[in-house]
C-alpha cells in the first residue's frame, strides 16, 4: 500500500513521539473510487495511530482542519466540517417523524450523529450500535466536541455488528439512522438488500430510515443500487445531499427511506426551534433534495 505521509519522518511511530513537530508532515486520502486524486493535509500531531480488531485508527492534530479522524486511510470526519454531515444526516428524519421517541444509530463511533439526535426534546431513548469499540475510545479522548453526546442517560451503547443487531428488533424504532462507513471491509454489509429489509422490519409503523449513501459525482453506481432495491421494500424512497468540503467531491448524499412520512412535510415550528445549528435550515432541508440533472434521472427513477 502506498504511504499516506509524505516528507521525514516517514514512520508513523516516530510522529507519534513528537519529533513530527520538527518536520514538514502531510497526511494523504487516496481515493480509490477516484484514481488520480487525493486530499491531502498537514499534519501537526498524531494524536494516536494504532490498529483495532477491524481497522486502522489515527487521529491527527491539523492546522487548519482541527482533530481528524481517520480509519483505514480514510478521512471520516473532521472539526472543520463535521457538522455539515451530522446535522444533515440527523435533523431531515427526526423533522419529519411526527414523534421520533427511539432512535437507533448504526456506526457513528465519533458521536457526532449522537450529539445532533440529543438535541431533540422527544427523544427518549438513543441506541449507538458501532462495530469497533476503539473507535469510540479514541475519539472519547481526543474529540470530545463530538463523542461527549456517549455520556448522556439517553444514550446507550452497544459494540457488535449493525447488521446483526437489527434482526433482534421487530416494530421498535422510529428513526434508525445508517451512520457507515464506504461500502468496502465490514462495511459491505450495510448496503446491501438484506441489511434494508431487516431494518424495515425493525422500524415502527411510521418509521424512517436514513443511510450514509455516497458522493453523486464518484459513486452513482452504489446509489442506484441501494435505491432500486429500496423500493421494493419502502413506500417512500428518496435521495438528499450535503456540502462537506474534506470528504471527495466535497458533496455527501444520504438515502431517506420512510414507511408513512415525506421528507417535504417536516416539522417546520420544530426546525425553527433548534438550536446550536452551523449548517441545517428549514431551506436548505428542502433544497437538499433537489438533485442535478445529470443525475437526477438515474437516482429517482432508477
Amino acid at each position: 500500500m502506498e504511504s499516506r505521509y509524505e516528507g521525514q519522518p516517514t514512520s508513523v511511530e516516530l510522529a507519534i513521539a513528537n519529533e513530527i513537530r520538527d518536520f514538514n508532515i502531510w497526511f494523504h486520502d487516496i481515493m480509490d473510487f477516484a484514481p488520480g486524486c487525493r486530499f491531502s493535509f498537514k499534519v501537526k500531531e498524531v494524536l494516536c495511530h494504532y490498529r483495532s480488531k477491524f481497522q486502522d485508527i489515527a487521529i491527527f492534530d491539523t492546522e487548519q482542519l482541527g482533530k481528524v479522524l481517520v480509519l483505514d486511510n480514510i478521512i471520516m470526519t473532521t472539526e472543520f466540517d463535521e457538522f455539515a454531515y451530522h446535522e444533515m444526516i440527523v435533523h431531515v428524519p427526526l423533522l419529519t417523524h411526527k414523534n421520533p421517541k427511539k432512535v437507533l444509530i448504526i456506526g457513528g463511533g465519533d458521536g457526532g450523529t449522537a450529539r445532533e439526535v440529543l438535541k431533540h426534546p422527544e427523544v427518549e431513548e438513543c441506541i449507538v450500535c458501532e462495530l469497533d469499540e476503539e473507535v469510540v475510545k479514541a475519539c472519547r479522548k481526543y474529540m470530545p466536541s463530538l463523542a461527549y453526546s456517549f455520556d448522556d442517560p439517553k444514550v446507550k451503547l452497544y459494540f457488535e455488528d449493525g447488521a446483526k443487531f437489527v434482526k433482534r428488533y421487530k416494530d421498535y424504532f422510529d428513526v434508525i439512522i445508517v451512520d457507515s462507513t464506504d461500502p468496502m471491509g465490514p462495511g459491505i454489509v450495510l448496503f446491501q438488500k438484506e441489511f434494508y429489509q431487516d431494518m424495515f422490519y425493525c422500524l415502527s409503523s411510521e418509521g424512517i430510515v436514513v443511510s450514509q449513501l455516497e458522493s453523486i459525482y464518484l459513486h452513482l453506481k452504489i446509489i442506484r443500487s441501494v435505491l432500486s432495491f429500496s423500493r421494493e421494500i419502502y413506500p417512500i424512497v428518496s435521495y438528499y445531499t450535503t456540502n462537506v468540503p474534506t470528504y471527495p467531491s466535497g458533496m455527501i448524499g444520504f438515502g431517506f427511506l420512510s414507511k408513512k412520512y415525506r421528507p417535504e412535510e417536516f416539522d417546520v415550528k420544530r426546525a425553527e426551534g433548534l438550536k446550536d445549528l452551523k449548517y441545517y435550515t428549514p431551506k436548505i432541508h428542502n433544497k437538499a433534495f433537489c438533485l442535478p440533472r445529470f443525475c437526477e434521472y438515474l437516482v429517482e427513477k432508477g
